[in-house]
């Protein structure tokens, strides 16, 4: 049979980008059947290295059809040859049981379920080649794991803090930021842009946090500051020990792992992600910086933690959580800044601009 065409969407291009340029090494294409299962139920790939999460192209039923018996694939987004796969297995799943296994869950709640859900029923696995990177609004800001090495070998930096984030920064991450600068030399944020739920933050907020921050209240000598255009899977603990792998391949030796990791709603425990990275202690190539809370102290006057604030159990009431919908009500309609809660000049920074995605991303 003849090599065929397989159009993607942008979530699909992305997948394969990273796979291409090293961001999800050890992977060198879209997992194939004993890939995907290996991952689904041991966390581990074949060979036994770690790999928390699936890496698929999904398929259609037709498409899946037209594909066998092919050789290769040329994969093309909005009418631009992107890539290439050498085809080494189609195959379907049981995707209740397979949510399950990934998200803890299998309601469609969840939103990484949900997605899950609403993809292709069928999935090809194999090598991929790119041919073509597709240029975005963010790619300026999109840095190679080639190119983050470098810039930390120029700078002189022998050990560096990962930093995951999909929000806009207050002082509860400010506080981590602070922390690992003082633990090493240089500190890599790296927001993710990807697809997300309705609700979640837009890139542009973010990146405008973020720099701004940067630019008046941090070192900038000591911070890179570039995104990681993937999808959230909200996958809680497995997708913390996915984000420790990526940062390692850029170059890491440090990443942040703090309350609920990557995780949504009331899915997952608040130091689930700690416990799971555990379990890969030695195996990941990157030392996990586990840390506890924040939250606001009255009493301390300030940024504390569980390990630092005696008041989380003797007077809870002068503690608060810095959550979501604290920084929604003062983002939303021209709210008033709590400065105990995020800097104003943070806050300044991000009026006018489309702050929260508003409809689901592909």
């Amino acid at each position: 049979m003849n090599d065929i065409l397989l159009s993607v969407n942008l979530r699909q291009y992305l997948e394969l980008e990273k796979i291409a340029i090293g961001a999800f090494a050890p992977l060198s294409g879209f997992m194939n059947e004993d890939e995907f299962m290996s991952v689904v139920k041991r966390m581990r790939l074949p060979d036994s290295r770690p790999f928390p999460l699936p890496v698929v192209l999904d398929l259609t039923r037709e498409q899946a059809r037209e594909a066998h018996g092919a050789r290769v694939l040329t994969l093309v987004f909005e009418g631009i040859e992107v890539g290439t796969m050498v085809i080494e297995s189609i195959f379907t799943c049981d995707k209740k049981a397979v949510a399950e296994e990934v998200f803890g869950t299998s309601e469609t709640q969840h939103p990484g379920v949900a997605h899950f859900f609403k993809m292709g029923d069928w999935f090809i696995g194999g090598g991929v080649r790119l041919t073509q990177r597709v240029i975005s609004e963010f790619s300026k800001y999109e840095l190679t794991p080639d190119e983050t090495r470098a810039c930390f070998a120029e700078r002189g930096w022998r050990t560096v803090v990962g930093f995951q984030t999909r929000n806009v920064p207050h002082k509860a991450h400010e506080y981590l930021l602070r922390l690992a600068l003082e633990q090493a030399d240089g500190l890599f944020i790296q927001p993710l842009v990807g697809r997300k739920k309705r609700g979640d933050y837009t890139p542009v907020a973010i990146m405008r946090g973020y720099q701004t921050l940067i630019d008046h209240f941090l070192p900038p000598q000591r911070i890179l500051l570039g995104v990681l255009s993937t999808a959230m899977r909200y996958a809680g603990p497995r997708e913390a020990i996915f984000h420790a792998i990526i940062r390692r391949n850029y170059g890491c030796t440090h990443f942040i792992v703090g309350r609920d990791h990557a995780g949504v709603d009331q899915y997952y425990g608040k130091y689930d992600a700690h416990e799971l990275t555990r379990q890969f202690d030695g195996e990941l190539g990157i030392q996990i910086m586990r840390c506890f809370g924040p939250f606001y102290c009255a009493l301390c006057s300030g940024i504390s933690t569980e390990r630092t604030c005696p008041h989380i159990e003797s007077k809870p009431e002068v503690t608060r959580q810095i959550n979501g919908t604290d920084m929604r009500a003062m983002l939303l309609n021209g709210g008033i800044c709590n400065p105990e809660f995020m800097r104003p000049e943070v806050l300044d920074s991000l009026r006018g601009l489309p702050v929260f995605i508003e409809g689901d991303e592909e």
